[in-house]
């Protein structure tokens, strides 16, 4: 997922790391932007067609219904596609591809042949590496059309999708891949859109993005529901009566959309504290008459309401408070502004690109990979086709749940501690679950999980926290947008090592779990220290910076040494 999960509605106020704030445009006329096209920073009351809205104009009850709303329909669509190993039993049971088996394999009466296997987990690969890949224009779609626009074609993609998938049987054609990949799209227009609203109450952002983080990892419950009740009925309420119930789901969206959500986003701390600086410094010209001095009135009444509302929305003025917490944040971390200032391309051919994409890549395959064959997996660690259901059910519930809990934890990790740390902790844990992955025990498997659960949310917050302060906000749309494409098209190599696991290595899959845990631990040992490396350097030339331009400071009454 990811996509962007550590975006806030703070932007730094700060200049980048070698450049002067002197004559150019102010920071806080500048906006974290969405799209993956290189440009300027420009303000930005230029990047959208619509401006941007202040919070105070907008009713706090109708702020409140907004955030609710947009909880509600992320929870039932962002990231539903992501509880694939709830749904495929199902779709096992219902014969999907069960066509593509040969007439041995359906003697035999094996429970999925090769080639059903194989097309069913490229249905959630191909919807993977949609939901990643479509992070490039759905980024230059909000930054230009804004929200509203982008969670109605959401509305609309899932509305296709749920149709595809409940028509899939009666097609001429191969309806589920498509249609679980227009699932996916349409769950990235939804989320992303709503990341906007964590402005509606600037002092309570983190917890708005906090929950609406929670309903993208609660979302893959979706089909864990349903295959409950689909279990409960026998079968009766078999997939097409399920997606056409939930075409709901995009209506109300629609409907939302509409009716309640603003067309252009809210305007972002740096923007309001700018309201205030305007209204403060506008002035009047010298005329006394009775009229001037009403609209002087009126024009003053206005402007001190117009500040008190802000001011209650950010707690002060000038954000401060908010200021210092962020250049708390960057100073800890060690890397900030590392490659800030840099071009496009300075950047993208770097180090610091480079061994983060080939680090996201190995490790958004070993995720998919495993939530795609959990269950063929366990039965033959376990030798227990039983065992393997119980693992399956519990990862199910774990999956959405592990996200949740883990939401308040990563915020205070990445907050208060080093990139470094952050790094070499996801590379150790990434690890342990490897080892945990190839041994034939329950606790390990139980444990395994326990661990993948928490590590997935984990990771990819991390990524998007080290991208936004390694690489800066002015190219974090083309940046991040790569390193998650790049991540998702690698992807496809899934269904190579379904080939080697089934095929090459007869179900087993410790060689292939070995195979993704070396090459993880390779990549991650260089990234760690490499950033282990710039991070030293970065703070002794910090340091370096200050000693050279420090300068005498004589005290009060004292003489200079040029008269001693």
């Amino acid at each position: 997922m990811s996509l962007l999960q550590r975006v806030t509605s703070f932007e730094h106020l700060v200049p980048e790391r070698g450049r002067s704030p002197t004559g150019s445009q102010s920071p806080r006329d500048r906006k974290l932007s969405f799209s993956p096209l290189p440009g300027s920073w420009a303000p930005a009351e230029a990047q959208q067609g619509d401006q941007a809205i202040g919070a105070f104009e907008v009713p706090k009850s109708k702020r409140i219904l907004q955030v609710t709303a947009a909880v509600v329909y992320c929870l039932f669509s962002a990231g539903i596609v992501f509880g694939y190993a709830a749904i495929k039993p199902v779709l096992v049971n219902e014969n999907v591809y069960r066509n593509l088996c040969t007439k041995k394999e359906l003697e035999e009466g094996v429970r999925t042949c090769y080639d059903q296997e194989i097309h069913l987990n490229l249905m959630f690969t191909v919807a993977a590496v949609g939901t990643n890949v479509a992070a490039l224009p759905i980024g230059a779609i909000l930054d230009t059309l804004g929200p509203q626009v982008c969670g109605i074609i959401g509305s609309f993609l899932l509305s296709i999708g749920a149709l595809l998938f409940a028509f899939a049987w009666q097609l001429p054609f191969d309806g589920f891949i498509p249609g679980y990949l227009f699932l996916a799209l349409g769950g990235p227009f939804v989320f992303i859109s709503s990341f906007q609203l964590s402005n509606t109450f600037p002092k309570h952002s983190g917890l708005i993005l906090a929950l609406l983080t929670g309903a993208f990892d609660s979302s893959s419950a979706v089909f864990l529901v349903y295959r409950i009740i689909y279990q409960w009925t026998n079968g009766s309420f078999w997939p097409k009566k399920f997606f056409l119930v939930y075409l709901v789901v995009p209506a109300l969206i629609l409907i939302v959309q509409i009716f309640l959500m603003p067309k252009s986003s809210y305007k972002t701390v740096g923007e309001l504290v700018k309201v205030v600086e305007e209204t403060d410094s506008n002035g009047y010209d010298d005329q006394v008459d009775e009229q001037t001095a009403l609209l002087r009135a009126e024009r003053r009444q206005h402007r001190e309401s117009v500040v008190s509302e802000i001011t209650d929305l950010l707690g002060s003025k000038s954000g401060g408070k908010q200021i210092k917490q962020e250049e708390r944040k960057n100073a800890i971390s060690g890397v900030w502004g590392a490659m800030h200032g840099k071009t496009v391309t300075q950047q993208i051919f770097s180090p610091w690109f480079v061994l983060i994409t080939l680090f996201t890549v190995i490790q958004m395959t070993r995720i998919n990979f495993f939530v795609a064959t959990i269950r063929p997996q366990y039965e033959h660690l376990l030798s227990s086709y039983d065992k393997a259901v119980e693992i399956n059910t519990f990862f199910d519930v774990a999956l959405p749940l592990g996200g949740i809990l883990s939401i308040p934890f990563i915020g205070l990790v990445l907050d208060n501690t080093s990139t470094l740390f952050v790094l070499s902790a996801l590379v150790s844990i990434a690890t342990t679950i490897g080892v945990l992955g190839c041994l034939p025990y329950d606790w390990a498997a139980y444990a395994n999980i326990c661990l993948f659960v928490l590590y997935r949310p984990f990771y990819y917050t991390a990524v998007s926290d080290y991208s936004a302060k390694v690489f800066g906000f002015r190219t974090f749309g083309t940046v991040y947008g790569l390193i998650i494409c790049l991540a998702g098209l690698f992807n496809f190599i899934q269904s190579g090592l379904d080939a080697l696991l089934h095929k090459v290595f007869g179900g087993n899959p410790v060689p292939v779990n070995l195979i993704l845990l070396g090459s993880a631990l390779v990549v991650g040992a260089a990234l760690c220290a490499f950033v282990g490396v710039r991070a030293y350097q970065i703070k002794r030339e910090g340091l370096e910076a200050e000693a050279e331009y420090a300068r005498e400071v004589v005290m009060p009454g004292a003489q200079s040494p040029e008269r001693l």
